[in-house]
C-alpha cells in the first residue's frame, strides 16, 4: 500500500540514518575505571601470560634505576616510571620479550635519619627516650629494614595504580637478603684484583651526619662564606729582599687556617713585591711593611686591604719563591705553631681571584693533599667527625669549624698577620639530605683506585664513546666527570647498609685479600643477610681456622649506596635470567653523576665492560612558572592527586606529549590541557568504534580499489608506524603522541571523519564508498589502539574491547600491526597536500558567508571553482570535491586564474542527509529526499 501526500510529508527518516552506535562512553572516569582494569589484569595473570608467550623472541631488559624507599612517591618518580613503561611496552609490541624488574634502593642514610628521629621525637613510640649508640646494632638495623619494606610496598601499589607493567612480584631491593650477598660479592672482586684500598685522603664531610658523602649526595646552595686575607712572613728566600716580606693569602675557609702547612704559588705567574707607604682608615696594613701579591690581582688587592699610597719595589715570577719557607700566621700567638711552612709550586693556582697565593691546609682539600703529598707534608687530623677541632688546633680544641672564623680573625689579629677580613655569598657544596653545608676532611676511607693496573678511568671513557646516548650531549657530561674524578670513596661511617666485609692484619696494615674468607663471608651473608657481620664471634667465624681475630681489624664501616645500587647489574640481571650488558638505562639527568656514574665504574672494574649498551635521561618537574616545587611555596603536584582527579592515563599523556628531554612543567592549567587533549584522542576512539559497528570481514574493500582519500589515510598510517618504530629503537619518543594527537584531530576529526559522515551516515551498507571508509576505519581503530596501547593503558585497552570483546583478551597481549609498505605513496600525499591547502580557501569563503548570515551550515553551499591549467589541486570530480569541501553542489571550469566563489546553493534540502539539490522532491513516495537517499530507504524496505 502506498503512502499518501500526508503521510510522506510528516515522514521521519532519522531512523533509516546509520548513526555511530558504540558502548564505548563519551566520559572517560578514569579515577573510577582504572582500578577496575588492573584487576582485571591481576585476574587475567597479564604480566605471567605475555612473558610465556614471548618466549623465544630477542630480549630486550631496561634495568631499573632503584628509588629510595622512604617516603610515597613524589611527581618526579612518577615520570621516571611512566617513561620507563611507555619504553619497555613499546619494545614489547613491537615484537621484542621486554621482561621488566623493578627495583629499590633500601640502605643508607636517610632511613638511618627517620628512625633517630623517631628516638628522639617526644611523641614518638619511645617519646623521646632512646639514643642511637644505646641501641644494640642488630635492633637498630631490623628497625631500619621495617621502615623501607613499609614504603616499599606502598610505593610499589602507587606505581602500580599508574599503570606500570613489570615483575612486581619478583622485584629486587637492595636489602634482600640475596642482594646483601652479591652486594659483598662485588666488593670482594675488588679487593682480590687489588683495587680496593683504604688511604688517608680528604673526603667531603658532613658533620651532621657524621660521615664521608659522595660528589653524587652533594647539591650546591649559595652560602655565605666568612674570608680572611693573612701574611705569612718570609724567614727564608733565595733574594735578600724578600726575606721579611709577607705573603699574603685569602681564603674562604679561615676555619682551616689552623690545619696549614704550606703557601702554593704559580711559577709562571708575575708576583709584585710592594713597599706600604701608606694605608686607609680601619686597615690591619702596617706602613713601612713589604708584601708579596700576584701583579694582575693588585687593583683589587688595594681595595679589599684598604692599601693607600704604596710602591712596587720590583716584580717577579713565582719560580723565583722556590725554596722559601715562612712563619705560620699563628706562629707566637700559640706555640703549637711554631714550625716553618715552605712555599711550593702548585699549578693549580690562578689568578682568578685573591692575592695569587692558596694556603695550604692537606687535609682538608683535594689540591692541597695532592700538593702535600708530592712534597712529604704531615696531614694534621685537626677536625673531629661532628665537625670541632680537635687537640692537633691548639687554642681552638672543641670549637665548630662553622664557627670558628671570628676565633681565627681575633687569633690572626693578636699574632700581627691579619691584613683583611669580609664576607662572599658563593655556591658551596651542601649535603642533599640535611641541607647543610659540608667540609673537606681528610679520614681513612676506602677507596677504588681509578688508575691503577684495572685502569678503571680508562676503561669507562672508551665505554662512553661506544654508548648510545639520548640525548647525545649526557655523552659529553659523565665523560667530563669520569675524566676528572678522583679514586672512588666506597666507605661510609653508619650502620644501615652492606659492610665493607673487609678484615685488616694490624701487623701490616694491610687488608686480607683471601677468596677463602670471601666465600664464607657470601655464603653467610646469602644465608643470614648483612647482619652476619655484626654478630657474635663474625671475625672468627669468617677468618677461620689457624687465624687469630686479635691479629686482625674488623672493618665496620658500610658501602656507599651509590656502590650498592651501582652494582644491581650483577645480581639482577643473572637472577632473572637476563641478558647483560642491559639494552637501557634511563633516569634523570643528575644521575650521570649518580646512578650511571657508579654503575659504569663498578661494572668496569668487575667486568671491564659497561653494564649498559644505551643511556637515557630525561628532565626535572618544575611548576607552570618554572620553579622548583616546595611544600612552602605551595606548589607541588603530587601524582595521587592527579590520579584521583583526572587518572593516571592522564599524567602517562602529560609525560608523553613532554619533550623529556628538557626540564618539564605540570600544575593545574597544563592539566586541564592535557585532560582536553585525552578527550580529543577519546572522542576519535568513540566515532571509529561507533561507526564500525557490525563490522564484517566481508565488507572490506582491496587497496587497490580504494578511492584515493582512503588511500591517503593509509600513506599518513605508514609514516606514523615508521615515526613509532623508530622511537621504540632509538629510544626517542619527543613528539610522537603530539603527532598521533594532531592525526586525530587534524587529519581525521577535522577532516576525514568530517568529509567521510555523510557516506558512513546516510550511503547504503553495499555503497563502495561507505565500505571503503569503514575498510579504512577498521585499520585505524587497530592501529590508534595498538599505538596509545604503550601511553594510554587503560583507555587503549577499553577502546580495544570495546570491539573486541573478550574475556581473556587485551591489547597489551597484541603486537603493533604490520602497516604494509605498499600502502606508502608520498606523490599521492603531495598531491593531497595540494588539496587541503586549497580547500582551506574554499572553507574560509564558506566560513564568511556564514559569519554573514547568507547562509547556515556548508551544505547551504554551492562552490564554483576555477582552476588554472597545471594546477595541482585539480584532480578530482566535481562530485568528489563537493564531498571534500562538505558541500551540496560544485561546479568546475578553466581559468587563467585558479580561485572560487561560493554562493547558495539551489534547490531544496533532503530531509535526510541535509544536502540542498535541485533533485529533492522530485520522487512521489519520497518527496523530501534525495535521489541517493531514496535508493538507501527503498532498499531498507521503506
Amino acid at each position: 500500500m502506498n503512502d499518501s501526500p500526508a503521510d510522506t510529508a510528516l515522514r521521519d527518516y532519522r531512523g533509516t540514518v546509520f548513526l555511530p552506535e558504540t558502548s564505548f562512553p563519551m566520559r572517560g572516569d578514569l579515577p573510577k575505571r582504572e582500578p577496575q582494569w588492573l584487576a582485571r589484569w591481576e585476574q587475567l595473570k597479564l604480566w605471567e601470560r605475555l612473558r610465556a608467550q614471548s618466549k623465544g623472541r630477542e630480549r630486550f631488559v631496561l634495568h631499573d634505576g632503584p628509588p629510595y624507599a622512604n617516603g610515597p612517591l613524589h611527581i618526579g618518580h612518577a615520570l621516571n616510571k611512566i617513561l620507563k613503561d611507555v619504553i619497555n611496552r613499546a619494545a614489547q609490541m613491537a615484537g621484542k620479550d621486554a621482561d621488566y624488574v623493578p627495583g629499590w634502593d633500601c640502605h643508607g642514610l636517610p632511613i638511618e635519619w627517620k628512625i633517630e628521629e623517631e628516638y628522639r621525637d617526644p611523641k614518638g613510640k619511645y617519646q623521646g627516650g632512646r639514643k642511637k649508640d644505646d641501641v644494640p646494632v642488630l635492633e637498630f638495623r631490623a628497625e631500619c629494614r621495617a621502615y623501607a619494606a613499609h614504603w616499599l610496598d606502598v610505593q610499589r601499589e602507587e606505581f602500580k595504580r599508574l599503570g606500570v607493567f613489570g615483575d612486581w612480584a619478583g622485584r629486587y631491593a637492595t636489602m634482600d637478603l640475596t642482594s646483601e650477598a652479591a652486594i659483598v660479592r662485588e666488593i670482594g672482586k675488588f679487593l682480590t684484583n687489588g683495587s680496593l684500598y683504604r688511604g688517608l685522603r680528604p673526603v667531603m664531610w658532613s658533620p651532621v651526619e657524621k660521615t664521608a658523602l659522595a660528589e653524587a649526595e652533594i647539591e650546591y646552595h649559595d652560602h655565605v662564606s666568612p674570608t680572611l686575607w693573612a701574611r705569612f712572613r718570609l724567614q727564608r728566600a733565595a733574594a735578600e729582599d724578600l726575606v721579611g716580606a709577607s705573603v699574603v693569602i685569602w681564603t674562604t675557609t679561615p676555619w682551616t687556617i689552623p690545619g696549614n702547612r704550606a703557601v702554593a704559588y704559580g711559577e709562571e705567574i708575575d708576583y709584585a713585591l710592594l713597599h706600604v707607604d701608606a694605608v686607609g682608615e680601619d686597615s690591619h696594613l702596617v706602613p713601612g711593611e713589604r708584601l708579596l701579591v700576584a701583579l694582575p690581582l693588585l687593583p683589587q688587592f688595594e681595595k679589599d686591604a684598604k692599601l693607600g699610597a704604596h710602591s712596587v719595589k720590583r716584580v717577579l715570577k713565582g719560580a723565583e719563591l722556590a725554596g722559601a719557607v715562612a712563619a705560620h700566621p699563628l706562629a707566637g700567638w700559640n706555640a703549637g705553631y711554631d714550625f716553618p711552612v715552605p712555599l711550593l709550586p702548585g699549578d693549580f693556582v690562578t689568578t682568578e681571584a685573591g692575592t695569587g697565593f692558596v694556603h695550604i691546609a692537606p687535609g682538608h682539600g683535594e689540591d692541597d693533599f695532592n700538593l702535600g703529598r708530592a712534597h712529604g707534608l704531615a696531614v694534621p687530623e685537626t677536625v673531629n667527625d661532628d665537625g670541632s677541632f680537635t687537640v692537633q688546633a691548639p687554642g681552638f680544641t672543641g670549637l665548630h669549624v662553622f664557627k670558628a672564623h671570628d676565633a681565627v680573625y681575633a687569633a690572626c689579629e693578636a699574632a700581627g698577620t691579619l691584613v683583611a677580613k669580609s664576607k662572599l655569598t658563593h655556591s658551596y657544596p651542601h649535603s642533599w639530605r640535611s641541607k647543610k653545608p659540608v667540609i673537606f676532611r681528610a679520614t681513612p676511607q676506602w677507596f677504588i683506585a681509578m688508575d691503577d693496573a684495572n685502569r678503571i678511568r680508562e676503561k669507562a671513557l672508551a665505554a662512553i664513546d661506544a654508548t648510545h646516548f639520548v640525548p647525545d650531549q649526557g655523552r659529553n657530561r659523565i665523560g667530563s666527570m669520569v675524566a676528572a674524578r678522583p679514586d672512588w670513596c666506597i666507605s661510609r661511617q653508619r650502620a644501615w647498609g652492606v659492610p665493607i666485609a673487609v678484615f685488616v692484619e694490624r701487623a701490616t696494615g694491610e687488608p686480607l685479600r683471601d677468596p677463602t674468607v670471601m666465600d664464607r663471608i657470601i655464603a653467610a651473608f646469602a644465608e643470614e643477610g648483612a647482619d652476619a657481620w655484626y654478630k657474635p664471634g663474625a671475625a672468627a667465624r669468617f677468618l677461620g681456622k689457624g687465624r687469630d681475630p686479635a691479629d686482625y681489624e674488623q672493618v665496620m664501616d658500610i658501602v656507599d649506596v651509590w656502590f650498592e645500587s651501582g652494582s644491581t647489574h650483577a645480581f639482577v640481571l643473572p637472577d632473572h635470567g637476563l641478558p647483560f650488558p642491559a639494552d637501557l638505562y634511563l633516569e634523570g639527568s643528575d644521575q650521570h653523576r649518580g646512578w650511571f656514574h657508579s654503575s659504569l665504574l663498578e661494572s668496569i672494574g668487575t667486568n671491564g665492560v659497561a653494564p649498559f649498551k644505551a643511556v637515557l635521561t630525561h628532565g626535572f618537574v618544575l611548576d607552570e612558572q618554572g620553579r622548583k616545587m616546595s611544600k612552602s611555596l605551595g606548589n607541588v603536584t603530587a601524582p595521587q592527586q592527579v590520579m584521583q582527579q583526572y587518572g593516571a592515563d592522564i599524567l602517562r599523556l602529560w609525560v608523553m606529549n613532554s619533550d623529556t628531554a628538557e626540564d618539564l612543567r605540570i600544575g593545574p592549567e597544563i592539566l586541564k590541557q592535557q585532560a582536553e587533549l585525552y578527550r580529543r584522542i577519546r572522542n576519535s576512539l568513540r566515532w571509529l568504534l561507533g561507526n564500525l559497528a557490525g563490522f564484517e570481514e566481508g565488507e572490506t574493500v582491496p587497496y587497490a580499489e580504494l578511492p584515493e582519500l582512503e588511500r591517503w589515510v593509509l600513506h599518513r598510517l605508514t609514516e606514523l608506524d615508521a615515526r613509532i618504530r623508530k622511537a621504540a629503537e632509538d629510544y626517542d619518543w619527543t613528539g610522537v603522541y603530539p603527532e598521533i594527537h594532531n592525526f586525530c584531530a587534524t587529519d581525521l576529526s577535522a577532516f576525514y571523519f568530517d568529509i567521510r559522515k555523510d557516506a558512513l551516515y546516510c550511503d547504503g551498507p553495499d555503497s563502495h564508498r561507505r565500505r571503503s571508509a569503514r575498510t579504512v576505519l577498521d585499520v585505524l581503530h587497530r592501529c590508534l589502539c595498538a599505538w596509545l596501547a604503550p601511553v594510554l593503558v587503560f583507555t587503549a585497552e577499553e577502546a580495544w574491547l570495546a570491539r573486541f570483546p573478550d574475556e581473556n583478551g587485551s591489547i597489551h597481549l597484541t603486537d603493533f600491526p604490520m602497516v604494509p609498505e605498499g600502502w606508502k605513496d608520498p606523490a599521492l600525499a603531495e598531491r593531497w597536500a595540494e588539496i587541503r591547502r586549497f580547500r582551506r580557501s574554499v572553507t574560509g569563503d564558506i566560513e564568511e558567508k556564514r559569519r554573514a548570515g547568507t547562509i547556515g551550515s556548508s551544505l547551504q553551499a554551492k562552490a564554483l571553482l576555477r582552476f588554472a591549467p597545471e594546477e595541482p589541486a585539480n584532480v578530482l570530480t566535481a562530485e568528489e570535491w563537493a564531498e571534500v569541501l562538505i558541500v551540496s553542489q560544485v561546479t568546475l571550469t578553466e581559468a587563467a586564474e585558479t580561485g572560487e566563489t561560493v554562493e547558495v546553493a539551489p534547490g531544496t534540502k533532503c530531509d535526510r542527509c541535509w544536502r540542498v539539490l535541485p533533485e529533492v522532491g522530485v520522487s512521489e513516495r519520497h518527496p523530501t529526499l534525495c535521489r541517493r537517499c531514496e535508493a538507501v530507504v527503498e532498499a531498507q524496505g521503506g
